[in-house]
């Protein structure tokens, strides 16, 4: 079962006939100031009775984003979304829920990701109500229902995926550090997908916090800086190689100078130490022949 709309009346229509019933039963009153007449008497006990159990009681006011279920004797009559002053069955037991979007902070959690390393993760989730039958009747307490489930899926998101790739790894595989936008997607759907049978729409889904647990987080930190290392040091190698392979092929090119296997062997190392060097070197100068 799903939400439904109930019927309502004019709010102000039904306080007006409120209203006159009340100014009856008090002219009648008056009227039988000396109690000769007894109907009038009981004519005003009767409408104000009438006035005090079906009109007045069936008042009602609907703020803007904001509901009201109607439940008639353990029976759910339907849902009021329209905004004002209504009337309805005075019977009605009339339950109040929000539309509001709101937010939820998850607190941290410390889980294992894929590979088995401690990290903390935490998520900012933002949500509404769209089925208010749902929200009532189908869970014991949709907010807190929504607290559980979104801690459910942040664990299980943690799980399926490590923090962050090495080189060991592949470079395509997803990281809950370097996927954030397909990480948020796929944490908002398995909400989403949870969340359905409180009646609740998820708005959207990112993780507002992700680290290491303390107590690896200086041996990661040192690993992503190897890594880090490594790969700049690749890259140097990488340019320098192509500046000397540039180099000989130009002095071959332009016959400035004839070179043996020895002496290729000599400038290339020469070249590399200069090049693929983290400080500054101070080269020697060779005043004498090329063979000397």
């Amino acid at each position: 079962m799903s939400e439904k709309v109930t019927k309502v009346y004019n709010g102000f229509l039904m306080l007006a006939v409120g209203l006159i019933l009340l100014a009856a039963a008090i002219v009648l009153f008056i009227l039988n100031a000396d109690g000769s007449d007894a109907w009038m008497t009981i004519l005003a006990v009767v409408l104000i009775i009438a006035d005090s159990i079906l009109v007045f009681p069936g008042l009602f006011i609907v703020n803007p984003n904001e509901a009201k279920v109607m439940v008639l004797f353990g029976k759910y009559a339907g849902t009021v979304r329209q905004n004002g002053f209504f009337w309805a069955n005075p019977f009605f037991i009339k339950k109040k829920i929000s539309l509001r979007a709101r937010n939820l902070s998850g607190q941290k959690l410390k889980v294992n990701d894929k590979i088995g390393n401690p990290i903390e993760i935490a998520a900012v989730i933002v949500w509404k109500v769209n089925d208010t039958f749902k929200a009532f009747f189908d869970v014991d307490n949709y907010e807190q229902y929504v607290i559980i489930q979104s801690e459910a899926s942040v664990r299980h998101l943690a799980q399926s995926y490590p923090y962050d790739s090495f080189e060991d790894m592949g470079q395509e595989q997803l990281t809950l550090r370097s996927s954030t936008d397909k990480i948020s997607q796929m944490l908002e759907a398995e909400l989403q997908e949870r969340l359905d049978r409180a009646g609740v729409h998820v708005i959207e889904a990112r993780l507002s916090h992700l680290a290491y647990a303390p107590e690896i987080a200086e041996a990661m930190l040192r690993r992503q800086q190897a890594s880090a290392v490594v790969a700049a040091r690749s890259q140097i190698v990488h340019g320098a190689v192509s500046m000397v392979e540039m180099a000989l092929n130009q002095l071959a090119d332009k016959h400035l100078v004839e070179l043996d296997e020895e002496r290729k062997a000599v400038m290339v190392s020469n070249l590399l130490v200069v090049l693929c060097s983290e400080s500054s070197t101070t080269p020697v100068i060779n005043a004498g022949t090329l063979y000397q």
